[in-house]
């Protein structure tokens, strides 16, 4: 199975309980090397700088990296993580992300700050049969002393297959933070709509919407979760066009990545321990018709 995946590579210094971590990832190499775990041939559509380290190991994943090289440096965070809260700051920009066609007609978009332009994501939706999207890179701006805000925005969001969203996200898009607001996005023409809650991830699949639970995990780093979460989402529904399959593996991926405790790209589970916590949520999904 193929994908292909559109994001820039970061390189993120995360602050835990005073103590700070710089390390490369950013959405591009957390959803790729999930990907990668599940068996998937990954095509990566990124940029970073000279400065990114991480360039000979994605080859050695075998993932195939598409005009990523910049002049511009890679585009580095600073997270200063409190339990799931996160506040952020935009310390540097590398390059957009051009357009050189798909590998696949799996598409997996997951921008981090603004690095897709409209007129990109119109021409990959065209050429896509499956496309799965994380918008947050599409809604953040960044203030006078670059911490990161959301801004309410309008975009084209028809033949989106699956879209993975925050309530401050959905806020932003429909004025709604809950079932109203995923209605609203179901209208606008995605098919799948998640709601991602701290530990409650809701489903919105043509008239029902599907719940599952994360247990009550201490949060240590968590970076890159809605990430795994994503990739595992997408790669589940492309290989098995089952949605509560999906949605199980999504969430067994995530509680995986959690309970490692590992900062970083060191948190990326194996197909392994997401099948095993799939199985469980598979049998606590909850659903009511709307």
């Amino acid at each position: 199975m193929k994908l292909d995946v559109f994001s820039h590579c970061a390189i993120d210094t995360i602050y835990i309980n005073d103590t700070n971590y710089v390390v490369p990832g950013g959405a591009a190499c957390y959803c790729s090397l999930m990907a990668n775990a599940l068996k998937f041939d990954v095509s990566l559509h990124t940029k970073f700088g000279s400065d990114f380290s991480l360039v000979d190991y994605l080859s050695k994943n075998k993932i195939i990296i598409k005009n990523g090289l910049s002049e511009k440096e890679t585009t580095k965070f600073t997270l200063k993580i409190l339990s799931s809260d996160r506040t952020i700051f935009l310390e540097n920009q590398c390059g957009d992300i051009n357009y050189v066609g798909l590998d696949s007609g799996n598409v997996l978009i997951s921008p981090i700050f603004s690095e897709i332009s409209d007129k990109v994501f119109e021409k990959i939706k065209k050429d896509s049969n499956f496309i799965f999207l994380d918008p947050q890179g599409f809604l953040r701006r960044k203030d006078t002393k670059n911490k990161i805000y959301l801004e309410k925005t309008d975009m084209n969001l028809s033949s989106v297959s699956a879209i993975k969203i925050s309530p401050d996200e959905l806020e932003c898009f429909t004025n709604n933070r809950d079932a109203d607001g995923m209605c609203y996005l179901q209208k606008k023409g995605i098919e799948n709509v998640i709601l991602t809650n701290k530990q409650n991830i809701s489903l919105l699949s043509k008239d029902k919407i599907y719940t599952i639970l994360l247990p009550d995990l201490e949060l240590f780093d968590t970076t890159g979760i809605g990430d795994i979460f994503s990739a595992t989402f997408c790669c589940t529904m492309i290989k098995e066009n089952d949605i509560l399959w999906a949605l199980s593996f999504a969430g067994g991926a995530a509680q995986a990545a959690l309970e490692s405790k590992q900062i970083g790209l060191e948190k990326i589970p194996t197909k392994g321990a997401v099948e095993t916590n799939a199985y469980y949520f598979y049998n606590t999904i909850k659903f009511k018709e709307i």
